[in-house]
Protein backbone atom coordinates (compact mmCIF):
# COMPACT_ATOMS: atom_id res chain seq x y z
CA UNK A 1 0.00 0.00 0.00
CA UNK A 2 1.10 3.61 -0.86
CA UNK A 3 2.44 5.32 2.11
CA UNK A 4 0.46 8.74 0.96
CA UNK A 5 -2.01 10.88 1.70
CA UNK A 6 -4.08 9.47 -1.45
CA UNK A 7 -3.61 5.94 -0.03
CA UNK A 8 -5.62 7.29 2.88
CA UNK A 9 -9.18 5.83 2.30
CA UNK A 10 -8.00 2.52 1.54
CA UNK A 11 -5.50 2.39 4.55
CA UNK A 12 -8.46 3.78 7.15
CA UNK A 13 -10.83 0.24 5.53
CA UNK A 14 -8.02 -2.02 6.04
CA UNK A 15 -7.22 -0.96 9.58
CA UNK A 16 -11.22 -1.34 9.97
CA UNK A 17 -12.00 -4.07 8.58
CA UNK A 18 -8.95 -6.49 9.04
CA UNK A 19 -7.53 -8.68 11.92
CA UNK A 20 -4.40 -8.08 13.42
CA UNK A 21 -2.08 -9.84 15.41
CA UNK A 22 -0.62 -6.53 17.15
CA UNK A 23 -1.87 -3.03 17.19
CA UNK A 24 0.63 -0.26 18.44
CA UNK A 25 -0.43 2.82 19.70
CA UNK A 26 2.06 5.44 19.42
CA UNK A 27 3.48 6.51 15.85
CA UNK A 28 7.50 7.36 17.96
CA UNK A 29 10.43 6.10 17.72
CA UNK A 30 9.62 2.94 19.90
CA UNK A 31 6.35 2.36 18.53
CA UNK A 32 7.47 2.23 14.79
CA UNK A 33 10.14 0.14 15.99
CA UNK A 34 7.77 -2.67 17.32
CA UNK A 35 6.04 -1.85 13.98
CA UNK A 36 9.13 -3.00 12.11
CA UNK A 37 10.28 -5.99 14.02
CA UNK A 38 6.54 -7.36 14.66
CA UNK A 39 6.21 -7.06 10.74
CA UNK A 40 9.75 -8.68 9.65
CA UNK A 41 8.35 -11.59 11.91
CA UNK A 42 5.26 -11.98 9.62
CA UNK A 43 2.67 -10.48 11.98
CA UNK A 44 -0.08 -8.73 10.85
CA UNK A 45 0.28 -5.14 12.52
CA UNK A 46 -1.31 -1.81 12.73
CA UNK A 47 -0.33 0.88 14.10
CA UNK A 48 -1.72 4.30 15.02
CA UNK A 49 -0.27 8.04 16.03
CA UNK A 50 -2.90 10.77 17.26
CA UNK A 51 -0.89 13.47 15.90
CA UNK A 52 1.96 13.02 13.46
CA UNK A 53 4.87 10.52 13.49
CA UNK A 54 7.73 11.27 15.92
CA UNK A 55 5.34 14.80 16.95
CA UNK A 56 5.78 14.05 20.36
CA UNK A 57 9.51 13.29 22.57
CA UNK A 58 10.99 11.26 18.95
CA UNK A 59 11.48 14.77 17.45
CA UNK A 60 12.25 16.80 20.35
CA UNK A 61 15.74 14.94 21.47
CA UNK A 62 19.58 16.20 21.47
CA UNK A 63 19.21 14.08 18.39
CA UNK A 64 22.53 12.21 19.30
CA UNK A 65 22.75 8.34 19.02
CA UNK A 66 25.09 8.58 21.93
CA UNK A 67 26.24 6.26 24.65
CA UNK A 68 25.00 7.83 27.64
CA UNK A 69 28.62 8.43 28.98
CA UNK A 70 26.52 10.11 31.80
CA UNK A 71 25.10 6.86 33.19
CA UNK A 72 28.36 5.86 34.07
CA UNK A 73 28.43 8.17 37.16
CA UNK A 74 25.36 6.86 38.47
CA UNK A 75 26.98 3.11 37.99
CA UNK A 76 24.24 2.12 35.20
CA UNK A 77 27.03 -0.11 33.32
CA UNK A 78 24.45 -2.33 31.60
CA UNK A 79 22.75 0.41 30.34
CA UNK A 80 25.52 2.01 29.09
CA UNK A 81 26.89 -1.55 27.47
CA UNK A 82 23.15 -1.73 26.10
CA UNK A 83 23.06 1.53 24.24
CA UNK A 84 26.72 1.93 23.16
CA UNK A 85 26.40 -1.42 21.11
CA UNK A 86 23.07 -0.51 20.08
CA UNK A 87 24.80 2.61 19.04
CA UNK A 88 26.84 1.02 16.25
CA UNK A 89 23.77 -1.08 14.99
CA UNK A 90 21.96 2.11 14.38
CA UNK A 91 25.00 3.67 12.55
CA UNK A 92 25.56 0.21 10.33
CA UNK A 93 20.79 0.39 9.59
CA UNK A 94 21.02 3.78 8.59
CA UNK A 95 24.28 5.12 7.67
CA UNK A 96 22.34 8.05 5.85
CA UNK A 97 20.95 9.88 8.67
CA UNK A 98 23.28 8.71 11.54
CA UNK A 99 26.76 10.76 11.38
CA UNK A 100 29.46 9.90 13.63
CA UNK A 101 30.44 13.17 15.60
CA UNK A 102 33.66 13.85 17.53
CA UNK A 103 33.39 15.51 20.93
CA UNK A 104 35.38 17.28 24.01
CA UNK A 105 34.96 17.00 26.81
CA UNK A 106 36.38 19.62 28.68
CA UNK A 107 37.70 19.24 31.91
CA UNK A 108 37.45 22.01 34.22
CA UNK A 109 38.66 23.42 37.74
CA UNK A 110 35.40 21.95 40.20
CA UNK A 111 33.72 20.08 37.63
CA UNK A 112 32.16 16.70 38.26
CA UNK A 113 34.93 14.73 36.29
CA UNK A 114 38.85 15.42 36.99
CA UNK A 115 41.56 14.37 34.50
CA UNK A 116 42.08 11.16 35.82
CA UNK A 117 38.22 9.98 36.70
CA UNK A 118 37.76 10.98 33.01
CA UNK A 119 40.26 8.96 31.39
CA UNK A 120 39.18 6.01 33.20
CA UNK A 121 35.44 7.27 32.78
CA UNK A 122 36.16 7.32 28.56
CA UNK A 123 38.11 3.93 29.04
CA UNK A 124 35.68 1.85 30.29
CA UNK A 125 32.68 4.02 28.24
CA UNK A 126 35.01 2.47 24.97
CA UNK A 127 35.19 -0.73 26.67
CA UNK A 128 31.42 -1.05 27.69
CA UNK A 129 30.25 0.38 24.28
CA UNK A 130 32.68 -1.59 21.87
CA UNK A 131 33.83 1.44 20.28
CA UNK A 132 35.68 0.97 17.30
CA UNK A 133 39.73 1.46 16.97
CA UNK A 134 39.61 5.07 15.11
CA UNK A 135 36.89 6.37 17.82
CA UNK A 136 38.87 5.21 20.90
CA UNK A 137 39.06 8.30 23.54
CA UNK A 138 42.19 10.53 23.75
CA UNK A 139 42.89 13.05 26.51
CA UNK A 140 44.25 16.32 25.93
CA UNK A 141 46.46 19.02 27.94
CA UNK A 142 45.06 22.08 28.82
CA UNK A 143 47.05 23.94 25.74
CA UNK A 144 45.78 21.07 23.17
CA UNK A 145 42.05 21.37 24.54
CA UNK A 146 42.32 25.22 23.60
CA UNK A 147 43.17 24.43 20.57
CA UNK A 148 41.06 22.14 20.00
CA UNK A 149 38.16 24.43 20.78
CA UNK A 150 39.58 28.59 21.54
CA UNK A 151 36.21 29.78 22.51
CA UNK A 152 36.50 27.79 25.57
CA UNK A 153 37.25 29.84 28.88
CA UNK A 154 41.33 29.74 29.55
CA UNK A 155 40.81 30.74 33.12
CA UNK A 156 37.93 27.22 33.67
CA UNK A 157 39.88 24.62 31.86
CA UNK A 158 42.45 22.22 32.57
CA UNK A 159 42.62 19.55 30.34
CA UNK A 160 40.40 17.40 28.07
CA UNK A 161 39.25 14.66 26.43
CA UNK A 162 38.19 13.58 22.80
CA UNK A 163 35.60 10.83 22.66
CA UNK A 164 32.86 10.70 19.91
CA UNK A 165 29.00 10.34 19.56
CA UNK A 166 26.52 9.84 16.58
CA UNK A 167 25.00 12.74 15.30
CA UNK A 168 20.88 11.92 13.69
CA UNK A 169 17.74 13.75 12.96
CA UNK A 170 15.55 11.94 15.04
CA UNK A 171 12.22 12.40 13.15
CA UNK A 172 14.09 10.80 9.83
CA UNK A 173 15.09 7.66 11.78
CA UNK A 174 11.37 7.06 12.72
CA UNK A 175 9.94 8.20 9.75
CA UNK A 176 12.48 6.01 7.81
CA UNK A 177 11.44 3.51 10.69
CA UNK A 178 7.48 3.44 9.59
CA UNK A 179 8.56 3.24 5.78
CA UNK A 180 10.11 0.00 6.57
CA UNK A 181 7.44 -1.17 8.68
CA UNK A 182 5.07 -0.44 5.90
CA UNK A 183 7.40 -1.38 3.07
CA UNK A 184 7.07 -5.32 5.45
CA UNK A 185 3.32 -4.72 5.39
CA UNK A 186 2.64 -3.31 8.58
CA UNK A 187 -0.74 -0.55 8.12
CA UNK A 188 0.61 2.70 9.85
CA UNK A 189 -1.64 5.64 9.98
CA UNK A 190 -0.51 9.48 11.37
CA UNK A 191 -3.57 11.50 12.80
CA UNK A 192 -5.69 8.66 14.12
CA UNK A 193 -5.97 8.89 18.08
CA UNK A 194 -7.48 5.88 20.48
CA UNK A 195 -10.23 7.17 22.03
CA UNK A 196 -10.98 4.16 24.03
CA UNK A 197 -10.46 0.46 24.30
CA UNK A 198 -12.48 -2.69 23.10
CA UNK A 199 -12.96 -5.66 25.33
CA UNK A 200 -13.72 -8.96 24.53
CA UNK A 201 -16.03 -11.44 26.30
CA UNK A 202 -13.41 -12.02 28.93
CA UNK A 203 -12.96 -8.73 29.59
CA UNK A 204 -9.15 -8.56 28.11
CA UNK A 205 -8.52 -5.86 25.57
CA UNK A 206 -8.97 -6.85 21.88
CA UNK A 207 -8.22 -3.60 19.99
CA UNK A 208 -9.18 0.13 20.28
CA UNK A 209 -11.89 2.68 19.14
CA UNK A 210 -10.21 5.12 16.96
CA UNK A 211 -10.88 8.86 15.78
CA UNK A 212 -9.57 9.83 12.31
CA UNK A 213 -9.12 13.37 12.75
CA UNK A 214 -8.59 14.25 9.11
CA UNK A 215 -11.39 12.59 8.46
CA UNK A 216 -13.84 13.13 11.20
CA UNK A 217 -14.60 9.44 11.42
CA UNK A 218 -14.46 7.19 14.23
CA UNK A 219 -13.70 3.18 13.54
CA UNK A 220 -12.82 -0.05 15.47
CA UNK A 221 -9.44 -1.69 14.88
CA UNK A 222 -9.47 -5.24 16.08
CA UNK A 223 -6.20 -7.01 17.26
CA UNK A 224 -5.41 -9.98 19.44
CA UNK A 225 -2.75 -7.92 21.36
CA UNK A 226 -2.36 -4.27 21.78
CA UNK A 227 1.05 -2.37 22.89
CA UNK A 228 1.14 1.42 24.43
CA UNK A 229 4.23 2.63 23.34
CA UNK A 230 2.57 6.48 22.95
CA UNK A 231 5.72 7.96 24.97
CA UNK A 232 4.57 10.74 27.55
CA UNK A 233 1.08 9.19 26.97
CA UNK A 234 1.04 5.98 28.34
CA UNK A 235 0.08 6.71 32.13
CA UNK A 236 -3.35 8.72 29.79
CA UNK A 237 -3.62 5.03 27.65
CA UNK A 238 -3.08 3.00 30.61
CA UNK A 239 -6.10 5.35 32.51
CA UNK A 240 -8.27 4.48 29.64
CA UNK A 241 -7.44 0.89 30.46
CA UNK A 242 -8.60 1.68 34.45
CA UNK A 243 -5.15 0.00 35.10
CA UNK A 244 -3.16 3.27 36.01
CA UNK A 245 -1.59 2.10 39.21
CA UNK A 246 1.16 0.43 40.67
CA UNK A 247 4.71 2.08 38.52
CA UNK A 248 3.73 5.26 37.02
CA UNK A 249 5.76 8.00 34.82
CA UNK A 250 7.69 11.13 35.79
CA UNK A 251 7.81 13.40 32.82
CA UNK A 252 10.65 15.75 32.69
CA UNK A 253 11.42 18.31 30.04
CA UNK A 254 14.51 19.02 27.80
CA UNK A 255 14.84 22.44 26.14
CA UNK A 256 17.40 22.90 23.80
CA UNK A 257 18.02 26.33 21.78
CA UNK A 258 19.40 27.26 18.54
CA UNK A 259 21.42 29.81 17.32
CA UNK A 260 23.44 31.36 13.89
CA UNK A 261 26.77 29.76 13.77
CA UNK A 262 28.70 32.85 13.50
CA UNK A 263 27.17 33.58 17.14
CA UNK A 264 28.59 29.92 18.54
CA UNK A 265 31.42 28.98 15.89
CA UNK A 266 32.52 25.81 18.09
CA UNK A 267 35.23 24.03 15.71
CA UNK A 268 33.64 20.99 17.57
CA UNK A 269 30.88 19.48 19.71
CA UNK A 270 31.28 19.73 23.09
CA UNK A 271 29.74 18.35 26.13
CA UNK A 272 30.29 20.46 29.44
CA UNK A 273 29.98 20.69 32.65
CA UNK A 274 27.56 23.23 34.43
CA UNK A 275 27.45 24.82 38.06
CA UNK A 276 24.51 22.63 38.77
CA UNK A 277 26.04 19.20 38.30
CA UNK A 278 24.48 18.37 35.29
CA UNK A 279 26.10 18.51 31.67
CA UNK A 280 25.01 20.40 28.34
CA UNK A 281 25.80 19.65 24.49
CA UNK A 282 26.40 22.25 22.44
CA UNK A 283 26.33 20.75 18.58
CA UNK A 284 27.28 22.83 15.40
CA UNK A 285 25.32 21.49 12.78
CA UNK A 286 24.48 22.38 9.05
CA UNK A 287 25.09 26.96 9.69
CA UNK A 288 23.11 27.17 12.97
CA UNK A 289 24.84 25.54 16.88
CA UNK A 290 22.18 24.13 19.05
CA UNK A 291 22.59 23.73 23.24
CA UNK A 292 20.71 21.87 25.27
CA UNK A 293 19.50 20.27 28.04
CA UNK A 294 17.48 21.01 30.65
CA UNK A 295 15.77 18.36 32.88
CA UNK A 296 12.78 19.97 34.93
CA UNK A 297 10.05 18.07 36.41
CA UNK A 298 7.02 18.43 34.13
CA UNK A 299 3.31 18.38 35.08
CA UNK A 300 1.64 20.66 33.06
CA UNK A 301 0.01 19.79 28.93
CA UNK A 302 1.84 16.74 27.60
CA UNK A 303 0.81 17.92 23.86
CA UNK A 304 1.94 21.64 23.97
CA UNK A 305 5.69 21.55 26.35
CA UNK A 306 7.45 24.88 25.43
CA UNK A 307 10.86 26.32 26.60
CA UNK A 308 9.83 29.67 28.83
CA UNK A 309 12.20 32.14 29.37
CA UNK A 310 14.08 30.60 32.37
CA UNK A 311 14.67 27.52 30.65
CA UNK A 312 16.45 29.57 27.97
CA UNK A 313 18.24 31.82 30.54
CA UNK A 314 19.71 29.03 31.97
CA UNK A 315 20.99 27.23 28.93
CA UNK A 316 22.40 30.91 28.37
CA UNK A 317 24.17 31.51 31.25
CA UNK A 318 26.03 27.83 30.73
CA UNK A 319 27.34 28.91 27.05
CA UNK A 320 28.76 32.23 28.35
CA UNK A 321 30.22 31.21 31.15
CA UNK A 322 32.11 28.08 29.15
CA UNK A 323 32.63 30.43 26.24
CA UNK A 324 33.01 34.07 27.75
CA UNK A 325 33.76 35.81 24.33
CA UNK A 326 30.48 34.63 23.15
CA UNK A 327 28.03 37.01 24.91
CA UNK A 328 24.73 34.99 23.94
CA UNK A 329 21.68 37.05 24.52
CA UNK A 330 18.08 35.93 24.41
CA UNK A 331 17.52 38.14 21.34
CA UNK A 332 20.34 36.02 19.48
CA UNK A 333 18.39 32.40 19.54
CA UNK A 334 16.84 32.02 16.07
CA UNK A 335 14.88 28.54 17.39
CA UNK A 336 13.97 26.20 20.37
CA UNK A 337 12.31 23.20 21.38
CA UNK A 338 11.11 21.59 24.40
CA UNK A 339 10.36 17.49 24.45
CA UNK A 340 9.38 15.37 27.79
CA UNK A 341 11.19 12.31 28.89
CA UNK A 342 8.69 9.74 29.73
CA UNK A 343 10.77 7.62 32.69
CA UNK A 344 9.66 6.40 35.41
CA UNK A 345 8.76 7.86 38.82
CA UNK A 346 11.29 6.86 41.83
CA UNK A 347 10.69 8.28 45.13
CA UNK A 348 13.22 10.75 46.55
CA UNK A 349 15.01 11.18 43.01
CA UNK A 350 15.89 14.58 41.39
CA UNK A 351 14.80 14.62 37.13
CA UNK A 352 18.74 13.95 36.13
CA UNK A 353 18.84 11.05 38.64
CA UNK A 354 15.98 8.93 37.35
CA UNK A 355 16.89 5.78 35.22
CA UNK A 356 16.52 6.10 31.87
CA UNK A 357 15.68 2.26 31.22
CA UNK A 358 13.00 0.95 30.09
CA UNK A 359 10.28 -1.09 31.28
CA UNK A 360 7.25 -3.13 30.51
CA UNK A 361 3.72 -3.28 32.24
CA UNK A 362 0.66 -5.58 31.63
CA UNK A 363 -2.50 -4.63 32.87
CA UNK A 364 -5.19 -7.32 33.96
CA UNK A 365 -6.72 -6.99 30.70
CA UNK A 366 -3.68 -7.60 28.49
CA UNK A 367 -2.41 -4.62 27.66
CA UNK A 368 1.10 -4.12 27.15
CA UNK A 369 2.56 -1.07 28.20
CA UNK A 370 6.30 0.29 27.64
CA UNK A 371 8.14 3.22 29.12
CA UNK A 372 11.15 5.04 30.02
CA UNK A 373 14.32 3.89 27.56
CA UNK A 374 16.53 6.49 25.16
CA UNK A 375 16.48 7.32 21.69
CA UNK A 376 19.37 5.11 21.27
CA UNK A 377 17.85 1.74 22.41
CA UNK A 378 14.65 2.14 20.73
CA UNK A 379 15.73 -1.17 18.65
CA UNK A 380 16.46 -3.41 22.04
CA UNK A 381 13.01 -2.03 23.46
CA UNK A 382 11.02 -3.23 20.03
CA UNK A 383 12.78 -6.41 19.99
CA UNK A 384 11.69 -7.03 23.31
CA UNK A 385 7.89 -6.30 22.86
CA UNK A 386 7.91 -8.60 19.58
CA UNK A 387 9.58 -11.43 21.53
CA UNK A 388 6.61 -11.21 23.66
CA UNK A 389 3.96 -10.84 21.82
CA UNK A 390 5.30 -13.79 19.31
CA UNK A 391 5.71 -15.97 22.65
CA UNK A 392 2.10 -15.13 24.11
CA UNK A 393 0.72 -15.84 20.26
CA UNK A 394 2.67 -19.00 19.59
CA UNK A 395 -0.62 -21.12 20.59
CA UNK A 396 -2.44 -20.05 17.84
CA UNK A 397 0.55 -19.20 15.06
CA UNK A 398 3.97 -19.48 14.39
CA UNK A 399 6.02 -16.45 13.43
CA UNK A 400 9.74 -16.54 11.97
CA UNK A 401 12.37 -15.51 14.22
CA UNK A 402 14.44 -12.60 12.73
CA UNK A 403 16.59 -10.07 14.19
CA UNK A 404 16.52 -6.65 12.91
CA UNK A 405 20.35 -6.31 13.90
CA UNK A 406 21.08 -6.04 10.15
CA UNK A 407 18.00 -4.57 8.92
CA UNK A 408 18.79 -1.44 6.54
CA UNK A 409 16.35 1.65 6.69
CA UNK A 410 14.83 2.74 4.15
CA UNK A 411 17.21 4.79 2.13
CA UNK A 412 20.03 3.34 4.18
CA UNK A 413 21.22 0.33 2.04
CA UNK A 414 25.02 1.22 1.75
CA UNK A 415 26.97 -1.56 2.59
CA UNK A 416 29.92 1.57 4.18
CA UNK A 417 31.02 4.53 4.43
CA UNK A 418 32.74 4.68 1.70
CA UNK A 419 29.61 3.67 -0.73
CA UNK A 420 27.59 6.08 1.09
CA UNK A 421 30.44 8.96 0.12
CA UNK A 422 30.70 7.79 -3.45
CA UNK A 423 27.09 7.59 -3.63
CA UNK A 424 26.62 11.50 -2.02
CA UNK A 425 29.48 12.25 -4.64
CA UNK A 426 28.11 11.26 -7.66
CA UNK A 427 24.66 12.73 -7.31
CA UNK A 428 25.58 16.08 -6.19
CA UNK A 429 27.58 16.29 -9.25
CA UNK A 430 25.55 14.93 -11.72
CA UNK A 431 25.72 16.77 -14.67
CA UNK A 432 22.16 16.21 -15.41
CA UNK A 433 20.93 17.70 -12.79
CA UNK A 434 23.31 21.15 -12.78
CA UNK A 435 20.18 22.89 -12.57
CA UNK A 436 20.05 22.35 -8.71
CA UNK A 437 23.02 23.28 -6.25
CA UNK A 438 25.35 20.55 -5.43
CA UNK A 439 24.35 21.50 -1.82
CA UNK A 440 21.23 21.02 -2.19
CA UNK A 441 21.48 17.77 -3.34
CA UNK A 442 24.47 16.59 -0.71
CA UNK A 443 21.71 17.52 2.20
CA UNK A 444 19.16 15.17 0.44
CA UNK A 445 21.36 12.35 0.46
CA UNK A 446 22.08 12.82 4.30
CA UNK A 447 18.07 13.02 4.72
CA UNK A 448 16.88 10.56 2.48
CA UNK A 449 19.68 8.29 1.39
CA UNK A 450 19.50 6.57 -1.71
CA UNK A 451 15.03 7.64 -1.86
CA UNK A 452 16.80 10.89 -2.78
CA UNK A 453 16.54 9.56 -6.80
CA UNK A 454 12.56 9.77 -6.16
CA UNK A 455 13.44 13.56 -5.84
CA UNK A 456 15.36 14.04 -8.47
CA UNK A 457 13.03 12.20 -10.45
CA UNK A 458 10.68 14.98 -9.20
CA UNK A 459 12.60 18.19 -10.00
CA UNK A 460 13.01 16.97 -13.83
CA UNK A 461 9.37 16.66 -13.84
CA UNK A 462 9.07 20.18 -12.11
CA UNK A 463 11.90 22.28 -13.44
CA UNK A 464 9.66 23.78 -16.58
CA UNK A 465 7.16 24.81 -13.94
CA UNK A 466 9.93 26.40 -10.90
CA UNK A 467 12.66 28.97 -12.73
CA UNK A 468 13.32 29.58 -8.83
CA UNK A 469 15.47 26.90 -8.03
CA UNK A 470 14.75 27.28 -4.20
CA UNK A 471 11.20 26.75 -5.23
CA UNK A 472 11.48 24.38 -7.43
CA UNK A 473 14.04 21.94 -4.84
CA UNK A 474 11.01 22.91 -1.90
CA UNK A 475 8.16 21.44 -4.36
CA UNK A 476 10.36 18.10 -5.25
CA UNK A 477 11.09 17.63 -1.61
CA UNK A 478 7.15 18.21 -0.81
CA UNK A 479 6.10 16.22 -3.13
CA UNK A 480 8.12 13.43 -2.12
CA UNK A 481 6.94 13.51 1.34
CA UNK A 482 3.43 13.88 0.03
CA UNK A 483 3.71 10.51 -2.30
CA UNK A 484 6.06 8.46 0.03
CA UNK A 485 6.02 9.78 3.65
CA UNK A 486 2.41 10.16 4.40
CA UNK A 487 3.01 14.05 4.76
CA UNK A 488 -0.64 15.88 5.38
CA UNK A 489 0.23 19.18 6.13
CA UNK A 490 3.26 22.15 6.19
CA UNK A 491 4.46 21.29 9.47
CA UNK A 492 4.60 17.77 9.07
CA UNK A 493 7.26 18.46 6.33
CA UNK A 494 8.75 21.78 7.66
CA UNK A 495 9.01 20.55 11.45
CA UNK A 496 9.30 16.60 11.56
CA UNK A 497 10.84 15.71 7.46
CA UNK A 498 12.93 18.44 7.23
CA UNK A 499 13.52 20.16 10.58
CA UNK A 500 13.69 22.98 8.81
CA UNK A 501 12.25 25.21 11.41
CA UNK A 502 15.27 24.48 13.88
CA UNK A 503 17.88 24.38 11.24
CA UNK A 504 17.12 26.32 8.29
CA UNK A 505 14.96 28.67 9.47
CA UNK A 506 16.15 31.56 7.47
CA UNK A 507 15.31 29.77 4.41
CA UNK A 508 12.34 28.88 5.69
CA UNK A 509 11.11 32.43 7.01
CA UNK A 510 11.55 33.27 3.09
CA UNK A 511 9.61 30.13 1.92
CA UNK A 512 6.52 30.48 4.19
CA UNK A 513 4.15 31.75 1.40
CA UNK A 514 5.84 29.34 -1.25
CA UNK A 515 4.93 26.41 1.01
CA UNK A 516 1.36 27.23 1.40
CA UNK A 517 0.40 27.76 -1.97
CA UNK A 518 2.27 24.45 -2.90
CA UNK A 519 0.54 22.36 -0.76
CA UNK A 520 -2.64 23.82 -1.35
CA UNK A 521 -2.05 22.90 -4.75
CA UNK A 522 -1.45 19.65 -3.80
CA UNK A 523 -4.32 19.22 -1.24
CA UNK A 524 -6.69 21.10 -3.72
CA UNK A 525 -7.88 22.86 -0.25
CA UNK A 526 -10.32 25.42 -0.74
CA UNK A 527 -9.46 29.85 0.34
CA UNK A 528 -10.32 29.65 3.74
CA UNK A 529 -8.65 26.07 4.69
CA UNK A 530 -5.42 27.89 2.85
CA UNK A 531 -5.55 30.40 5.09
CA UNK A 532 -5.62 28.73 8.11
CA UNK A 533 -3.07 26.63 7.46
CA UNK A 534 -0.99 29.46 6.66
CA UNK A 535 -1.89 30.94 10.46
CA UNK A 536 -0.91 27.29 11.92
CA UNK A 537 2.56 27.34 10.05
CA UNK A 538 3.18 31.45 10.84
CA UNK A 539 2.51 30.82 14.48
CA UNK A 540 4.62 27.27 14.74
CA UNK A 541 7.53 29.20 13.28
CA UNK A 542 7.01 32.54 15.95
CA UNK A 543 6.71 29.90 18.96
CA UNK A 544 10.31 28.69 18.27
CA UNK A 545 11.64 32.29 19.80
CA UNK A 546 8.30 33.29 22.28
CA UNK A 547 9.34 32.65 25.51
CA UNK A 548 7.17 32.70 28.12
Amino acid sequence: MQFSLTSREELIDSLSTRHFDILVIGGGITGCGIALDAALRGMKVALVEKSDFASGTSSRSTKLIHGGLRYLKQLELKLVHDVGSERAIVYRNARHIVIPEKMLLPIVKNGSLGKGTTSMALRVYDFLAGVKKEELRRMLSKEETLREEPLLNPEKVTAGGLYYEYRTDDSRLVIELAKSAVSNGAICANYAGVTAPLYDDHDLICGAKVLDHISGQTFDIKATKVVNAAGPFVDLVRKTDQSLYGKRLQLTKGVHIVFPYEKLPLHNAAYFDVKDGRMIFAIPRNGITYVGTTDTVYNQDIDTPTPTQQDAQYLLDAVNEMFPTVQLKISDIISSWAGLRPLIYEDGKSPSELSRKDEIIISPSGLISIAGGKLTGYRLMAEKIAELVSKELLSTVRFKKTSTKEYQLSGGDFASDDDLRNFAQKISTDANYSYLTDAVRERWVYRYGRNVEQILKNADELKDAYKDVDQLALAAEIKYGYDNEMVTNELDFTIRRTGMIYFDKIRLDKSLLFINSYFSQLLTRTEEQNKKALKELTEAVDEVTDFK
